[in-house]
């Protein structure tokens, strides 16, 4: 670094701004490999940063890297007179050039640029990592990733991947003939979701406020407005663990079909991604950490009770609470001595049923004490026409059948205020502005929430969700 900074003194006591300024290119390098037949002896301008630098006598050969890809310079002191030749000696790998030449072919046969001119854009003080060694460090890549981005190639990849899977869930989306909205990510009641929240503080209001954890309630007070479809991609945010599975910050779809139902919602599940993998990928079969995953539809549906007994061997069906605890704790899991039997059907299904969810499927019917917003199964009202689908055994989206009863909507509000009161600070707190907007009247409505983070470790074959964050939060190094 003391050498780089004694270069970058040398350039500016020449007269020379290291930091240089607007500088307009005619080509990338991706289009100079790509067009080179038509290209060949033409004059370029390019831009980029410094990975290589090779020097024979009186010629050196570099490699430059744009956002596209790399591709050689060839400078000789020949073409570019002693003066700018020795200015070469100032120049670091990492540097930012701006470069003028012309297109041609090596004796070996490689496509090159030999230089005409260059400029500084921007002098690095900072050496990259080595070339062999590479930055290796997980950590230290997760905390900079500016750094991992420059080094390490497949990295960019991955998100211009995650670039595409977003522009093709909205094109998706759009030509379904829903509508992109923006609702508050602060919000006066954490409602939505079943997760503990941030909290921040208004100081010209002085009241705290929550940072979302859903945008569920908002979206739900459209349709009641008169919008029939909508949907909104954005940021969510979660005072919870972090897990190659978890970010307290990540990104959701969720969307809403008036007039549709949890069926509708599992259709449009299945198909969005088959139209992704396909539109992105190229293909509905993928490979995810060695495992062939086929994202075909249409997938299994299994009531989680039937889930539950095949995996499990317990027929959990029509028990009382005390029962489903009693049967519980005969296969040895941690159930609270209160917990309900929805709490227990959760427990059982975490531990028995969810680590053999390879393929895609529907786990449908869930119960109503853990799905508050969801509307009762005809028939059965402990259970609710709730689904979630499972790849890999993680849960990708949830979706249900919206509960518009605003009586029924306000008792299960009341039951999760218990369970509050309890000491379970997930539960859900009173929406009393929903209740009066239910009250107005909502269509019966099919909603989906999309989990955008693990559908770009799918897709990207990435088993931690801070390979497909460009800067997951870490822990300040101390």
């Amino acid at each position: 670094m003391a050498v780089r900074r004694e270069k970058l003194r040398d350039l500016i006591d020449l007269g020379i701004d290291p930091f240089g300024e607007k500088f307009e290119r005619t080509h990338t390098a991706q289009e100079i490999l790509d067009r080179f037949d038509e290209l060949e002896g033409q004059d370029t301008v390019i831009a980029g940063r410094i990975m290589s630098l090779r020097t024979h006598g009186k010629a050196t050969f570099a490699d430059l890297m744009d956002s596209t890809g790399r591709i050689q310079l060839y400078l000789r002191v020949n073409t570019l007179g002693e003066e700018l030749y020795e200015l070469l000696q100032k120049v670091d790998i990492g540097d930012i050039l701006g470069i003028k030449g012309t297109i041609f072919r090596t004796r070996r046969g490689e496509i090159s640029v030999e230089v005409l001119d260059m400029k500084f854009l921007s002098k690095s003080l900072r050496p990259l990592p080595s070339k062999w060694h590479g930055l290796k460090d997980v950590d230290l890549r997760y905390r900079q990733r500016y750094v991992d981005l420059i080094v390490n190639p497949g990295v960019r990849e991955v998100f211009e991947t995650r670039s595409k899977i977003i522009q093709s869930l909205r094109k998706f989306l759009t030509e379904r003939g829903f509508i992109e909205v923006e609702t508050p990510m602060l919000h006066v009641i954490a409602g939505g979701a079943a997760a503990r929240p941030f909290t921040t503080h208004h100081n010209a209001l002085d009241m705290d406020l929550y940072l979302r954890i859903a945008p569920e309630l908002y979206l739900k007070r459209l349709l009641v407005g008169g919008f029939d479809k909508v949907f909104e991609l954005g940021k969510m945010f979660r005072n919870e663990g972090i897990s190659t599975k978890h970010n307290p910050e990540f990104t959701m779809c969720e969307l809403y079909m008036a007039y549709g139902d949890a069926n509708d919602m599992m259709n449009l599940t299945e198909e969005v991604y088959a139209y992704i993998a396909q539109e992105v990928l190229g293909t509905t079969k993928i490979t995810f950490q060695g495992q062939e995953i086929d994202l075909t539809p249409p997938w299994p549906r299994v009531p989680m009770l039937d889930a539950i007994k095949e995996h499990s061997g317990v027929d959990l069906t029509g028990l009382s609470a005390e029962e489903a605890r009693k049967a519980a704790k005969e296969k040895g899991l941690a159930i609270e001595p209160n917990a309900t039997y929805g709490q227990v059907l959760d427990e059982f299904f975490d531990v028995f049923v969810e680590p053999k969810l390879i393929q895609p499927v529907f786990i449908t019917d869930h119960p109503v004490e853990v799905s508050p917003l969801a509307k009762r199964k005809k028939g059965n009202p402990n259970l609710t026409d709730r689904f979630e689908p499972f790849i890999v055994t993680w849960e990708v989206a949830n979706g249900f059948t919206e509960l518009n009863d605003p009586i029924d909507q306000e008792y299960r509000f009341r039951q999760q205020m218990a369970q509050r009161e309890a000491g379970d600070d997930e539960a859900h707190m009173m929406d009393e502005d929903y209740i009066r907007a239910l009250e107005y009247g909502m269509p019966p409505a099919g909603g989906l929430g999309l989990g955008i983070d693990r559908m770009v470790m799918l897709f990207t074959d990435s088993p931690s969700i801070r390979d497909v964050l460009l800067f997951p939060h870490m822990r300040p190094r101390s």
